[in-house]
This record gives structure tokens, sequence and C-alpha cells, in this order.
């Protein structure tokens, strides 16, 4: 291996490097910073940069879905000291092909999120209620923009009247925010959405109704973004939130003459915010039958949200009948609201907007859509400051084939 510095950073690679200062091992040991690790993949099927969180990362040559799967063996040794940063999550992978990868040197988490909804609808209303009361440990400030300039008046004198007195909790601001600085801020929430069918005109799962429409505001959003060299997250929570996050990185990584020249977004700068109340729904449900309970210690959710969910019932004994089951309840749960008269946004403006997301800032293990080799796909994540650490377990080939299944159906944008 060879070892380098650069920004006051330590830079280790396979290969050698001309143009960056060489240094020693036993210095790049010495230095209690997080390491990068450098390398070369296609950036249309690989992330920027990501937390090496097993040894096995260390050595990928290409990103797909495998990055699920734990690797039994690994045949390569590193040095016990590398190990170690691995072990402590202080190591961080870098791909050179991405023009800009020499931001993620310096970037740093804040301690404190500054964060900017746009959208400010049923969904976008009630996650701004979540962070308002949960968030004052993480959250700065809150910044709020919608079309409609009363919407936002409104939601700035009624949210910031949001209050508990003799206490020391702490409750973020919220301010009105022009469009132009919508991206002055750490993380960007994109809650706008057209297209929703009207109540009891649904003929099926509406969020694939929603692509074409919000793809063409998202995309204008993603551009500004781009303009702005935006360094933060931009949060995906409207429908359907997989394949919006591939129109994300598309279009932010579009010159004026719609040529791919990847100047945009890096892919794990996007998140998408759906699965959350999806392994909801399946909590919900498995609660109401002793056969199932099972799901909410041991299982998992996989996909997005809608169509090629997948529910797990139980990692450790995994039953095909009782998570197809589960899978169908969690997924018609969607449609179960609607009928009773109502739209289904408290669950997942809360479920898989506000939790998730505080939940992402405060670095804990939740569910969000994240870049496997070109698709963005929902699976239990967290973040690190070295990067985004993808939670890898152990699947029964039945069941691979059907994670597998909806990764090839998700990968359609490319």
């Amino acid at each position: 291996m060879y070892f380098y510095k650069l920004k006051n950073r330590v830079l280790i690679s396979q290969n050698k490097h001309a143009g960056f200062e060489p240094i020693s091992e036993k210095e790049a040991e010495k230095n209690k910073d997080i390491l990068f690790i450098l390398s070369r993949r296609e950036p249309l099927k690989s992330r920027r940069s990501f937390c090496i969180a097993d040894t096995s990362l260390f050595f990928m040559k290409e990103e797909g879905i495998h990055l699920l799967k734990k690797e039994r063996k690994v045949k390569n040794r590193l040095p016990v000291w590398l190990e170690k940063r691995i072990k402590d999550k202080r190591l961080c992978m870098i791909n050179l092909e991405y023009p800009k990868w020499q931001e993620v040197l310096t970037f740093k988490i804040p301690s404190k999120w500054r964060i900017h909804i746009a959208g400010l609808g049923d969904v976008g209303g009630m996650l701004l209620i979540g962070l308002r009361l949960l968030g004052g440990n993480y959250v700065k400030s809150i910044g709020i923009f919608d079309r409609n300039e009363q919407v936002i008046t409104r939601w700035t004198l009624e949210a910031n009247q949001v209050f508990s007195p003799f206490t020391m909790k702490k409750f973020p601001p919220i301010y009105p925010v022009i469009k132009k600085n919508i991206f002055d801020c750490d993380i960007f929430i994109f809650c706008a959405t057209i297209g929703v069918p009207t109540l009891g005109r649904e003929k099926s799962d509406v969020r694939m109704a929603q692509f074409k429409g919000n793809s063409r505001i998202i995309s204008d959003y993603a551009q500004r973004a781009r303009e702005k060299s935006f360094k933060g997250i931009f949060a995906v929570v409207s429908d359907p939130v997989d394949l919006l996050c591939k129109q994300v990185f598309l279009a932010s990584n579009k010159n004026k003459k719609g040529q791919l020249d990847l100047m945009g977004l890096a892919p794990e700068q996007i998140r998408g915010y759906g699965l959350g109340v999806m392994n909801a729904r399946a909590v919900y449900h498995a609660s109401l039958n002793n056969k199932t309970t099972s799901y909410i210690r041991e299982g998992r959710a996989f996909g997005p949200h809608g169509d090629g969910l997948i529910i797990v019932n139980s990692m450790k004994k995994y039953n095909e009948k009782i998570s197809e089951q589960l899978t169908k309840q969690a997924l018609k749960a969607n449609l179960d609201i609607r009928k009773t008269g109502f739209k289904p946004y408290i669950g997942p403006a809360l479920s898989s907007g506000s939790l998730s997301i505080l939940a992402t800032i405060r670095k804990q293990w939740h569910y969000s859509a994240t870049f496997l080799g070109g698709v963005f796909m929902g699976a239990k994540n967290r973040l690190h400051h070295s990067g985004i650490e993808i939670e890898r377990l152990n699947f029964s080939p039945v069941l691979m084939r059907k994670i597998n299944d909806t990764y090839q159906k998700l990968n359609i944008l490319l």
C-alpha cells in the first residue's frame, strides 16, 4: 500500500498516485482523524464515498445489491491498526472518478442541523410538527417554503406556537425562506407533490401515478442544488421516493446541454424516506398475531415505498408465507386508510419523515433509500462521519432472489 497526505488528510491506496505528498505508514498510523482509501469505479454505478464498515468493503471492486449481503470469508488481510480503524468506523472510501472527490476530505457533519422543507401540504406540515417537537437537541432551525405564501405564513405562526413551558426542552425556530435560498441549509427535505388522485378515484397504488409530475418538480430543485454547489443531504419524501432519488442524481449531474458531467450531487448526498412507514405498518400488523410478532424483534424491510416492497418476518427464521402475508398487509394499508375517507399521510410524515430523518442526523440505524450500484433502494443504514454504513446480513437463497428481483425492477431510469 501507498500512503499520502493531501489537505492535511491521510490518503491510502493500493496504487501509486502522482501529485500527492508521500508519507510513511508509521506517520499514517499516528494520524487520529478519519483516513481515506482511494479507488476508481464506474461513477454511475458507485458512490463518491462511503464508510468502510467491514474489511471486505476495502477490497470490493464494484457496488451492487451484494452490499446488503454479509461476506463470510475475507481472503485478504490488513494491518492490525487499519482493522481497528474499520471497527471504529474511521475509514472512508473515495471514488476518484468523481471530479469533486476532494470535497469529501474537508466535509464535516454539523453538530446541529439547519433544515429546509419545500412543500407544506399534508405530509410537509405533519413532518414539520414532528421536527419541531422532537428535533431540539439536533436541529438548529427549520426554514419552510411553499408556492402559496399564505401557507408559509400560516405554518410560521402555528409551528412557532408549539411550545411547552417550564421544561428544558428546546424547540427549533421556524422561519420562511425564499426559493433562491432554499439550499442554504444542511438538509433539504422535498415534500412537494402534484397529481395525487382524489379520494375514491384511485384504482391501485397511487405512488407511481405521481412520478411523472413529481419528477419535473424535483428536477428543478436538483438543478438548483447543483448551481448552489449544495454539500448537504437532499432528502426525498414525496412519492415514489426511490425513483425520484435517481431522478435527482441524474438531473443534478447534467450541464445546460443535458450532458452528464458528474458536477452535481454525489449519490450518497441523496436519500429517500419512504420505507420507514412500510416497516411501521408491518410492525402494526405483526403485533396483532402471535405468529408474526417476531417481526418486531427480528424482521427487516427492504425495497421501495410501494410495489416491490419486501417484508421479512425474521432474519433468523425466515418464513416465506408469513413474510408475504406481512408484505401484503403493509402494502394494502395505504389503500385501507383511503377507504375510510382520509388521506394516509400521518404515518408517512412521521415514521418515514420526521423520525427517520432525525435518526439519520443522530447517526442512528433507520430505514431509508440509499445508492446501491446505480439504484436507490430502501434498507437499514446509518450515517457516520466517515460516510454511510449499510447493514449487511445473511440471506437465504430464496430471499436473496426476491430482493434481487426488486432491485432489478428499480433499475429502470439509467
